[in-house]
């Protein structure tokens, strides 16, 4: 995590274990307008806001159908009752 102008900024590792999501995710994530990235300096490395990844886990799609726990096993029922699935919410154009 890193702090900036009074903003914590995550990386993109840091921000996809926050959200439970593989980075090629993340990345559609950002394509598709879901979260926005930054670009620390020069370098490639970008970095995300953390309240807007706070945000994005308090997400819940309207209408759509969520995964009922008996579908899911352990862990992942858990995390995905708090992250939608991409599917039901990112619109494809």
């Amino acid at each position: 995590m890193m702090l900036m102008n009074g903003e914590e900024y995550l990386t993109a590792d840091e921000t996809c274990s926050l959200l439970g999501v593989k980075a090629a995710t993340l990345y559609t994530y950002v394509s598709r307008g879901v979260l926005k990235s930054y670009r620390q300096g020069m370098k490639r490395q970008r970095l995300y806001k953390r309240s807007q990844v706070e945000d994005l886990l308090e997400f819940k799609p309207s209408g759509g159908t969520e995964a009922t726990p008996e579908a899911n096993s352990g862990a992942s029922a858990s995390l995905q009752s708090e992250v939608p699935l991409a599917e039901s919410w990112i619109p494809y154009t």
